[in-house]
């Protein structure tokens, strides 16, 4: 079984972040802010990334099952993710995204979990689309994130952490592996294997930040997803991106193949490649993983973390 770990569908843009609201336009472009950004390839006039149009793409790549997940730059879609993930239950589950500052957090919270069966919840934390850059002394291991915390492991639900760049306030390892500690039976997700340094691969000290942050997957219930690796790449490392490859293999001699799930942050990774692209990555180009690893990373893992409930 293939599952996509890290996936967004959305009927249009409309989200708020640190640097300015969030449009859908034409042909995949978005405005942000004052700034217009190709978000998705110009391949419908509307832009858009409905939950049929994910279907599609992991039925061409064959893609069994996919964690819908939510952010604050799309903007909240709680109500179109509980119709998506009813209708088609045996291949959707769905994340929140909760503010643990907004007044009525509480009542979302039970909302989205009793009413709309999502089973999620998603926190990004990235300055620039996220919390961190919303609430500057965020601190995700405060007394305001543990009631959420608390119920998330009371019913088993799982978080997933988007902790943003290296050296940037959202990089927060150290409060995830107090968290961690704190709460063993909740399982954490962070996206985007860390965000590793695919454009700097030379930094020692971005380096070194990373890896300290993938060995919170030595932690028994901290998990990472590979979502949205190419992008982080020069523009020069084009399909079969062996610089993200080259990071995959690092986090896997760090922390072992069970502790990844292979993920793609579509659709904005379809600027980057194909869906088929992101996928064969992994199942066709890392030849550095066995064939019992590449199930792990590509279903195995996935299926254990999100669909243990």
């Amino acid at each position: 079984m293939i599952i996509d770990a890290h996936a967004h569908i959305m009927l249009a843009v409309n989200g708020q972040t640190a640097t300015g609201a969030t449009t859908s336009l034409s042909w995949g472009r978005v405005r942000w802010g004052d700034d217009t950004i190709q978000l998705l390839p110009p391949l419908n006039k509307t832009t858009s990334f409905s939950a049929e149009t994910l279907l599609a793409q992991m039925d061409w790549a064959g893609v069994e099952r996919a964690v819908l997940l939510q952010g604050p730059f799309y903007g909240e879609a709680n109500a179109y993710l509980a119709s998506a993930v009813k209708r088609w239950s045996d291949r959707f589950l769905g994340a929140f995204a909760p503010d643990p500052r907004a007044r009525d957090v509480r009542e979302q919270f039970q909302q989205c979990v009793d009413e709309f069966g999502l089973r999620v919840l998603k926190f990004e934390l990235t300055e620039t689309t996220g919390l961190t850059g919303r609430y500057p002394d965020l601190d995700i291991d405060s007394a305001e994130f543990h009631w959420i915390y608390e119920e998330a492991q009371r019913r088993n639900l799982v978080v997933t952490f988007d902790l943003g760049k290296a050296g940037s306030a959202s990089y927060q390892t150290d409060n995830v592996a107090a968290v961690a500690r704190r709460y063993p039976a909740l399982n954490i997700v962070i996206a985007h294997l860390g965000q590793p340094p695919i454009a700097s691969p030379d930094d020692d000290a971005l380096n070194e930040a990373w890896a300290d942050q993938i060995l919170l997957g030595r932690l028994p219930n901290v998990f990472f997803d590979t979502s949205a690796l190419p992008a982080y790449a020069p523009d020069y490392d084009e399909y079969p991106y062996v610089l993200a490859q080259d990071y995959i293999r690092r986090a896997v001699e760090l922390i072992g193949a069970d502790k990844i799930m292979w993920g793609t942050d579509v659709p904005g990774l379809l600027t980057s490649g194909s869906y088929r692209q992101l996928l064969n990555m992994i199942k066709v180009h890392c030849d550095f993983l066995s064939a019992e690893q590449k199930a792990q990373i590509l279903g195995g893992n996935a299926a254990r973390v999100y669909w243990s409930a």
